[in-house]
């Protein structure tokens, strides 16, 4: 058989067991009684065996990436089926912006939030990615392509809590901190 036919032959299996498991976690969501976590455990046991066996269908490097996926769509599906329109309500007087919170609006303030939003906070994402790559096993280049892609998730994280944060010190003293750690942390490991 080829290797096309039998992606769409484990397919099918993986279509049916994804809407299966997302069947069983969307009835968890909605129950409130005491079967609620063997809905929950049934769900995710679904979706785990699945993921598990299409590494032995597809090989350990298609089989979860093509599970994954499948198994996403399925559960888009699946939360898609139980949505209702509903005609919108009036809007009451009060429903304005929502107040922005009582922190000073000094001007070191703003330039502190934007040197810890922009370079403070990627200097904290490159370290934690390159503790990540050094301590990681495997092979160098997966290591490197994972620490690649953690950057930028990491600095968008450092970003959004950052500029969140009321706590401006909080957030220069983790930042740096986490800067500090992981850079020494790597540099003592090597590469």
């Amino acid at each position: 058989m080829s290797p096309e036919t039998i992606t769409v032959l484990a397919s099918i299996p993986l279509i049916a067991g994804g809407v299966g498991g997302a069947r069983l976690l969307r009835r968890a969501w909605g129950d409130r009684t005491a079967r609620r976590p063997l809905w929950i455990i049934g769900g995710w046991a679904v979706l785990a065996a699945l993921v598990f066996a299409s590494a032995f269908w597809l090989g350990p490097a298609r089989g979860p990436f093509i599970a994954v996926t499948l198994i996403s769509v399925c559960v888009l599906l699946v939360v898609s089926w139980g949505m209702e329109r509903r005609t919108a309500r009036g809007r009451a007087e009060r429903s304005l912006a929502p107040e922005p919170s009582n922190r000073g609006a000094k001007a070191w303030r703003g330039w502190l939030r934007a040197l810890l939003a922009g370079p403070i906070g990627m200097i904290a994402a490159m370290g934690t990615a390159i503790a990540f790559v050094a301590f990681c096993p495997g092979a160098a280049e997966t290591r490197l392509v994972l620490g690649g892609l953690l950057a930028p998730l990491l600095w968008g994280a450092a970003m959004a809590w950052t500029l969140a944060d009321d706590k401006i010190l909080r957030a220069t003293a983790v930042l740096v901190g986490v800067s500090l750690a992981t850079f020494a942390a790597a540099m003592l490991k090597g590469f």
